[in-house]
């Protein structure tokens, strides 16, 4: 503002506005676009709050009568709307408002348009990728559910869900699903939801409305925080034509609340059949192995040498014996002509025997030296000679 002042020369408030209201009237007109929260119709001025659908922020907006009046459909709270307004500073009551010469409002067909683009952003960003859904717990312990206050799709769930699993706890949320507070009541109690580590599951239930109803869940913030969430989000919004945003980005979509109730618990009465079902599979799995080894058991017992075990014992008996036999027949025939060979070899040294010879008659003469004489020439007269006979021996004299 270029206003020179110090703490010793401060500027009055009426300075400061006087040239707030001056900068700002310096601004040219702007298209702004927002929900109606509030309209208030007085005989000359129509006066607006203007709310931005993504952020807690607000701007009053005033217009001539007739400027509201020509809008079509007529303005009502909760409705998307264009303006075409110039800023305006109020310095008596130091207050900013737009004052607005036109007013557009947002058709179904532009925003459908823009939704398409968003959903097209988002899928690039891949918000909506399989890879990142999480599963749901076959069995959660605590459901926690963000619905209307006493809504049908609050009781679809709670009924569906306690009548297929009765001992199923929830930790039921109640906020707006439509309107200007939606997004932000939706997130605050999603928020909440999925900090508590005691909730398994969270499910997002609205009934069915128009597009303009169903607009909320498909916010781009809204979006984003479900993709932020670690517990696994479940959307059940509408009926099945209905197709929000949201429906793409949670970990689960479902086409109704009550098919929410369906998806989130098992059935008890399913879960049991299926467990008779397995105990009766597991019991004819171990009767028919227990029958398989009885058979085979008694297959064995059947067998001779377990149906008589001496069997085999004879058998190897007999077999021992017939060694035994063979053993000795052996035996007794090597000794037999080990004793033949030897009688025989006998008979040879005895014949070639000198005792054989003088057996015959024959006899030996020795010299006094004990040697053979084979010459009577040999010998002197009067040498003492020894013969041997057969039996015994001689002592002579030659002559």
């Amino acid at each position: 503002m270029g206003l020179a002042n110090s703490a010793e020369s401060p500027l009055p408030v009426r300075t400061v506005a006087r040239s707030l209201a001056e900068w700002i009237d310096r601004l040219g007109r702007v298209w702004v676009e927002g929900q109606v929260t509030q309209v208030s119709r007085r005989p000359g001025t129509v006066f607006l709050t203007l709310r931005d659908p993504v952020a807690d922020m607000s701007l009053t907006v005033t217009c001539p009568r007739q400027v509201c009046d020509a809008v079509v459909p007529p303005l009502e709270e909760g409705a998307r709307i264009v303006v075409h307004a110039k800023p305006e500073f109020y310095a008596g009551r130091g207050t900013l408002s737009l004052k607005a010469i036109e007013i557009r409002p947002v058709g179904v067909g532009e925003l459908l348009a823009r939704l398409e683009r968003l959903k097209a952003l988002l899928g690039q960003e891949g918000l909506f990728a399989a890879e990142r859904k999480k599963p749901l717990p076959f069995l959660p312990h605590r459901v926690g559910l963000i619905t209307g206050r006493a809504s049908a799709a609050e009781r679809d769930v709670l009924e569906n869900a306690r009548r297929r699993w009765p001992a199923v706890a929830f930790d039921v949320r109640e906020v707006a699903v439509q309107g200007h507070l939606a997004v932000e009541q939706v997130m605050g109690a999603l928020t909440s939801l999925d900090a508590d580590p005691a909730v398994d599951v969270i499910v997002i239930a609205r009934g069915g409305g128009s597009v303009e109803d169903l607009l909320p869940f498909s916010d781009e913030a809204l979006c984003r925080a479900v993709s932020r969430c670690r517990t696994p989000v479940v959307s059940a919004i509408g009926h099945e034509p209905d197709s929000p945003l949201l429906d793409l980005v949670a970990d689960v979509r479902c086409s109704t609340p009550t098919d929410a109730g369906k998806r989130v618990v098992p059935d008890v009465r399913e879960e049991a059949q299926r467990v008779r079902q397995a105990r009766d599979r597991a019991r004819r799995v171990v009767t028919h192995l227990v029958s398989t080894e009885l058979a085979r058991l008694e297959s064995l017992r059947s067998r001779p040498v377990l149906a008589d075990p001496h069997v085999l014992v004879d058998r190897r008996r007999d077999e021992v014996l017939s060694l035994l036999e063979r053993a000795r027949r052996c035996t007794t025939g090597r000794l037999d002509h080990a004793r033949t060979d030897l009688d025989h070899v006998r008979a040879r040294v005895l014949a070639l025997s000198p005792q054989a010879t003088l057996d015959r008659g024959y006899a030996v003469v020795q010299d006094e030296h004990d040697a053979v004489v084979r010459d009577a020439d040999a010998v002197p007269g009067g040498a003492d000679l020894r013969v041997r006979l057969a039996k015994g021996e001689l002592l002579v004299t030659a002559e």
